[in-house]
């Protein structure tokens, strides 16, 4: 049996797991330049690409290489998606929220406020029809995509002054991720959207009242504490942060069969490690930041309710304007619908117990 024959009838991971390696060193060298939103300062998300391309470099037995270039080294964080499209660099790890303003469906593709949890984003573009229907979208872009990383869910952000009330969301010059800001709007806030290096400064000079970034790991090592001591929770907007590497189309169909999928291995690990991160450094960071002198404070129910309320209108608007939001979002919210059912009787119930105990 010849090598492809093989690869063919076990799949690649099969042959890998078996220790027989295929003929690797027949590929030529492929160098990539991959462009990251994120600065290289917080290693939970920008190091979601590093372990991405590492993994790359592994499995080809380094004859694919990926260097993995920070926020505003090769172009700014909010420019990844036109520098992938226009073949600047081969690839980009970003949020997909970040680009909205192209087309709001950009935004389904990472998360939208009152969406899915993580588990729930990553079984609708695995076993749904969420790759399936991104990808289409994508390819308008000259782009294919891949998950790499989840937030999971997120906190919801740094005040300077205490928020008792929807009320005090008017006029609130908040830092908020892309698209949630649709739905700040409409509660009378002033939606700021600042890249993560760029939030501190704008927060302790005043420029901004608030800003959210993701949780207490990565808020901790930006300082946000130093500068606005109420922090907030739930992030309503982002039940979920998924991560994407988008891959320039042209790019991706020149690759052979193998390192095709060591691009899809590599993203899958990347997106499952990233998570993991997350989970395990979040609650010491939390405990710290309290310690320090953090104001926990839950958002006040009125918040929760407007809020909702104002992106089930906004997602309605949307799907009577905007025809690829209509397409994906309807399969999104069926299987949002059903998820939310499962989860009830089964995670949440054992959450909410488990989380009533002393343990």
């Amino acid at each position: 049996m010849d090598r492809r024959s093989l690869i063919a009838g076990t799949g690649l991971a099969g042959v890998l797991a078996a220790g027989v390696a295929p003929a690797i060193h027949a590929q030529p060298l492929v160098r990539w330049r991959l462009a990251s939103s994120f600065p290289k300062s917080l290693d939970t998300i920008h190091g979601a690409a590093e372990v991405f391309a590492r993994k790359v470099r592994e499995l080809s037995g380094g004859r694919f290489e990926v260097a993995v270039h920070a926020s505003g080294e090769l172009m700014p964080a909010f420019g990844v998606v036109d520098g992938v499209q226009q073949g600047v660099v081969e690839a980009a790890h970003t949020a997909p929220y970040y680009f909205f303003d192209k087309d709001e469906t950009f935004a389904i593709g990472g998360a939208i406020p009152f969406g899915l949890n993580s588990r729930q984003m990553s079984a609708w573009t695995y076993e749904g029809n969420g790759r399936k229907l991104m990808r289409e979208f994508y390819a308008r872009y000259g782009m294919t995509s891949f998950p790499c990383g989840n937030t999971g869910a997120q906190m919801g952000g740094w005040m300077r002054q205490e928020i008792r009330s929807a009320e005090d969301l008017k006029g609130l010059r908040f830092r908020i991720g892309g698209f949630a800001g649709k739905v700040l709007e409409r509660l009378g806030g002033l939606p700021r959207n600042i890249p993560a290096g760029e939030i501190y400064q704008a927060l302790e000079k005043g420029a901004i009242d608030a800003a959210e970034w993701i949780g207490p790991y990565d808020d901790q090592k930006l300082g946000f504490n130093k500068v606005a001591p109420y922090y907030y929770y739930p992030g309503w907007w982002e039940g979920g942060l998924q991560l994407d590497l988008y891959v320039n189309l042209k790019a991706f169909r020149a690759l052979s069969p193998e390192y095709k999928a060591f691009v899809e291995m590599a993203s899958t690990y990347a997106h499952v490690e990233t998570q993991a991160k997350y989970d395990v450094r979040n609650p010491g960071a939390l405990k710290q930041l309290v310690a320090s002198g953090a104001r926990l404070r839950p958002f006040p129910a009125d918040i929760l309710t407007q809020a909702f309320r104002e992106s089930m209108r906004l997602y309605d608007e949307l799907s009577a304007s905007n025809e690829q939001w209509r397409k994906v979002y309807a399969d999104y919210r069926r299987f949002r619908s059903d998820q939310n059912l499962w989860f009830r009787f089964t995670e949440a119930t054992f959450d909410r117990f488990m989380q009533s105990q002393r343990l």
